[in-house]
């Protein structure tokens, strides 16, 4: 028996009483995007040879669009016009909860950029569907990345069944971190086509420096998170 969609809203309520609303529905069972139906016509910049990422392993010839760029492209035009440093009201819906917090829109846009570009099926970003599923708005870098890490880890144990080690999953990780960084670059390459103001863009910008933040924490050793842990009592 089908279940319904997972769902996500994301309500934008500028001072200037500008209001945007996104309502993300995933596949509860692959945590996969459903696009709106009927599909709206797609802008040139997504089509997938527009700017494709170095990392890309899907072919122009055979895949028209590139799926991150056509599932956020409402969101870019949207905001393509307004100013990053713009403080609004941001809240996040999902069935269990909602999160409220008045914050910069590049801050909030790039939290809805993040589950978007991780359910759109794109091959470097898919790893992070899981993620998308216990979805934490406006997260730190220490929660991202013991979010990332923890899921990463649980991913890896579930797939091998116990089998590994530590050290191994981490070279893993800062290599599929490796490729995630250059699929910001590209998107981040597309959507400077598009409109005038930053918005958008440096909400790209604040998820690129998240996973270069990673990619640092994973080559010291998550030293700096490592304290929550090691100081605990057993």
């Amino acid at each position: 028996m089908s279940r319904p969609p997972y769902r996500i809203v994301y309500d934008f309520h500028c001072p200037d009483e500008t209001h945007h609303r996104f309502e993300i529905l995933l596949d509860d069972r692959h945590l996969s995007l459903i696009r709106p139906e009927p599909v709206p016509p797609s802008p040139a910049w997504t089509r997938l040879s527009f700017e494709q990422c170095r990392c890309c392993p899907l072919d122009p010839k055979r895949v028209d669009v590139c799926p991150v760029a056509v599932n956020i492209a409402d969101i870019v035009e949207a905001f393509k016009d307004q100013v990053s440093s713009e403080t609004c009201t941001v809240r996040c819906m999902v069935e269990e909860r909602t999160y409220l917090k008045k914050t910069s829109l590049m801050q909030g846009i790039s939290s809805l950029f993040g589950v978007v570009m991780a359910t759109s099926r794109c091959p470097i970003m898919d790893f992070f569907r899981p993620m998308a599923r216990f979805h934490l708005p406006f997260s730190t870098g220490d929660e991202t990345t013991v979010r990332a890490v923890s899921m990463f880890l649980l991913r890896t144990y579930l797939r091998k069944k116990g089998e590994g080690d530590f050290q191994s999953a981490m070279k893993a990780l800062e290599r599929r971190y490796s490729q995630v960084r250059q699929v910001d670059e590209g998107l981040f390459a597309r959507i400077t086509h598009v409109g005038s103001e930053d918005a958008d863009k440096n909400a790209m910008i604040m998820l690129h420096s998240l996973s270069q933040l990673l990619g640092i924490e994973l080559n010291q050793n998550l030293n700096s998170i490592a304290g929550y842990f090691l100081d605990t009592e057993e």
